[in-house]
């Protein structure tokens, strides 16, 4: 299967928006949880590897948007924030640093703006005309 320029950055702001609200509602259900829990495992393991899910999504979306995008400086903003947003998902599941909640919420927005911006940017009829390199 091919995917388009469009299509991939359709797919690339959808997980980056997923993945904030993914973040979002975390507190909220494990506050939810907590008054109803049992168990010693509080947060169930799928919810907890949920971004990773998000991130693997989101990298074949740049892949084919940075691939098929005529605009070099929107080529390197897509790859330099999902690679933020993914070293942020690795801080956070690794304790490497302290960091606020936000950063990681901002990362995943910038990307989803990234997507939006290319996917608005190349108003093409044909796959190749917005490719460079074709």
């Amino acid at each position: 299967m091919i995917l388009r320029l469009k299509e991939a950055d359709t797919i690339g702001a959808l997980a980056s928006t997923l993945c904030v609200i993914h973040c979002l509602m975390s507190p909220l259900l494990f506050t939810l949880q907590s008054y109803t829990a049992v168990q010693h495992e509080a947060v169930p393991l799928w919810w907890k590897n949920l971004d990773f899910l998000f991130v693997t999504v989101s990298v074949f979306a740049v892949y084919f948007s940075a691939k098929n995008s005529s605009n070099t400086l929107v080529k390197y903003s897509l790859w330099i924030s999902w690679l933020c947003l993914f070293v942020l998902i690795l801080n956070e599941k690794i304790e490497w640093v302290s960091l606020p909640e936000f950063i990681t919420y901002f990362a995943a927005l910038t990307l989803a703006i990234f997507h939006l911006y290319n996917l608005n940017y190349c108003k093409c009829k044909s796959e190749i005309c917005c490719n460079k390199n074709a």
